[in-house]
């Protein structure tokens, strides 16, 4: 499995950064909205939503969605959509401890979990947009220290808890994880997050707001992780999908990339980056 999971890693990563760095933004925007939706479409099935026409419906939503924002960029509205992505995020943090709450598979339950899905994915892709377009100096290299700064913590928490882990980070959600794992993305993301920062000309005390606020987008990627983690214990899965081998769908791929994308556009705004 690990070397399935390295092969599909590589084989996605030149593509993904080529993705990000050569489009203008209006491209790269339709091209993330295509990656997002398919997530979408996959938490509409944990969710519990089987009826096909319903879940088009909804991505039907969501695209009208994506397109008002986007004739909104650059009012109040995309920094609010920021705020409400972290907000979601921490209040992901009160589901987690409450782990078994929308477990039923009631048509309650299916609605609430539809609702948190919107949550997830369109204020990360707005995030996502505010960095990518923005004004200053290198929004397209900025955008790409987001996403490595997650893959980095993924892969320190992959070595880390396999080799020290021992204490069970949340073992009735993802049983694989551990406090050292966490410690590991800590260590790595803040790593990469400041060697990308200063290639990036940030100095001083910016480069160490930077390094803490990859510690912050860390943190937020491990709870998307484990979010998606207890979507799929609710829905009695493995993976949302088998679009990559050895990685299952688009949203296990970016489930952390989700929780991720808002604290860090936001925390890049008020540290004046």
């Amino acid at each position: 499995m690990l070397l399935q999971r390295t092969l599909t890693a590589l084989l996605l990563a030149p593509l993904a950064i080529l993705v990000i760095l050569l489009p203008p933004t209006w491209l790269f925007a339709l091209i993330a909205g295509v990656a997002f939706l398919g997530a979408q479409w996959e938490w509409t099935c944990l969710s519990g939503l089987k009826a096909p026409a319903a879940r088009v419906a909804l991505l039907a939503l969501a695209v009208l969605l994506f397109a008002l924002l986007w004739w909104a960029r650059g009012l109040a509205v995309w920094s609010l959509m920021l705020a409400v992505g972290v907000a979601w995020w921490v209040l992901a943090c009160v589901w987690l401890r409450h782990f078994a709450f929308g477990a039923a598979p009631t048509a309650e339950n299916r609605n609430l979990k539809l609702l948190a899905g919107a949550f997830v994915t369109i204020p990360a892709w707005v995030a996502l947009l505010c960095v990518h377009d923005d004004a200053k100096p290198h929004g397209h290299w900025w955008t790409l220290l987001a996403l490595v700064v997650v893959w980095a913590a993924d892969i320190g928490a992959y070595f880390s808890g396999r080799f020290l882990g021992k204490r069970k980070l949340a073992p009735q959600i993802s049983p694989g994880k551990t406090w050292a794992g966490v410690y590991g993305a800590f260590a790595a993301g803040a790593l990469v997050m400041g060697v990308g920062g200063w290639l990036l000309d940030v100095r001083g005390a910016q480069l160490a707001g930077l390094m803490l606020l990859a510690v912050v987008t860390v943190a937020a990627s491990i709870v998307g992780d484990l979010i998606e983690s207890l979507m799929k214990r609710h829905a009695k899965v493995k993976d949302s999908g088998t679009l990559f081998p050895g990685h299952g769908g688009l949203l296990d791929r970016l489930d952390s990339v989700f929780a991720a994308l808002p604290v860090f556009a936001l925390g890049k705004l008020l540290l004046g980056l």
